[in-house]
């Protein structure tokens, strides 16, 4: 294995339909994460992910937990194949901070999928209540996006690398940034496929509910560093834990600095967990040098091993 290795793990907007089934029928560690899962909530969970239809799978309330099984799938996967390997670092892109957690020991799978579940049934109740929407800004600098933001009285919802900024707030707010982007010198402005506004101001109601929630999770010294979305940094006791959860359902997701902080920290492979490669896209753009793959199937799985 490579001296330092870090473990990133996706976020919502990676799902898709089938993901996680090949895993699955290939290995038995990962079937039995999915039969666990279906257990723990009493329902289902693999036929949306396997079967669909996308539309039900992207519902929050499903997507997340989604991700969060699919992901710690692959990396038991990982594990079947390679054995116990040593881990610098670890962050998830929102949902996927959870992921980490579970995957560093900071509580069990149960735990996890449970506190994952919540907070996905508090955002659908938040964007329920709230009429909200995303819009990524591309090719602009962070002053310019935040000048944008403040002008239109909209939140920054994600710092995804150098050049692309999620804003978030209310949807005719949203829609107005994305027509003026261009006079603050950001070269492309689109509109998300989204539910709500997420990491924004709108998601309130979902802030108070989770804070309940984390006040009850026990929770464990991580076995490895897992840096906080809304800090850059690694966090290390269990009053962090809860308090940066919290936080990142209106604060900003601070993805650049993640990346940079495990880099900081000497890890020199990165291991993308989840389906697609969104997230090795982003380090990419943050450091070129740093050598990065990403593992959502049996295939991927194999390849690596082939590759070590």
């Amino acid at each position: 294995m490579p001296k330092r290795v870090a473990l990133l793990f996706a976020g919502q907007g990676a799902q898709c339909v089938g993901m996680g089934r090949d895993l699955a029928e290939r290995y038995p560690v990962a079937a039995d994460l999915f039969r666990q899962a279906d257990e723990i909530l009493g329902r289902s969970l693999k036929d949306i992910a396997w079967n669909g239809p996308i539309e039900e799978l992207t519902k929050t309330s499903n997507c997340q937990p989604a991700l969060y099984v699919h992901s710690l799938a692959a990396l038991a996967a990982l594990r079947e194949v390679l054995g116990e390997f040593e881990v610098g670092g670890a962050a998830g892109l929102s949902l996927g901070e959870i992921t980490a957690h579970a995957a560093a020991g900071t509580f069990d799978f149960q735990t996890g999928l449970k506190l994952v579940q919540k907070r996905g049934e508090f955002m659908d109740e938040a964007c329920e209540t709230t009429q909200g929407g995303m819009a990524a800004m591309i090719g602009g600098l962070e002053n310019d996006v935040r000048r944008l933001a403040a002008d239109e009285d909209v939140d920054i919802a994600n710092i995804n690398s150098s050049n692309q900024i999620v804003i978030s707030g209310e949807l005719a707010n949203v829609e107005t940034a994305v027509g003026v982007a261009k006079e603050y010198g950001i070269g492309r402005a689109m509109m998300l496929n989204v539910a709500g506004a997420y990491h924004s101001r709108l998601m309130e109601s979902a802030y108070v509910k989770l804070e309940q929630v984390l006040a009850d999770v026990p929770m464990h010294s991580s076995h490895f560093p897992v840096i906080s979305n809304v800090t850059g940094e690694e966090v290390k006791t269990p009053e962090e834990v809860r308090e940066t959860l919290r936080d990142q359902v209106t604060g900003t997701v601070r993805w650049t600095d993640c990346m940079q902080r495990l880099i900081d920290l000497g890890c020199d492979f990165f291991i993308e967990l989840g389906p697609g490669n969104v997230l090795a896209g982003l380090l990419k753009r943050t450091n070129r040098a740093i050598a990065v793959i990403s593992i959502g199937d049996a295939q991927s799985v194999d390849n690596y091993h082939e590759a070590l």
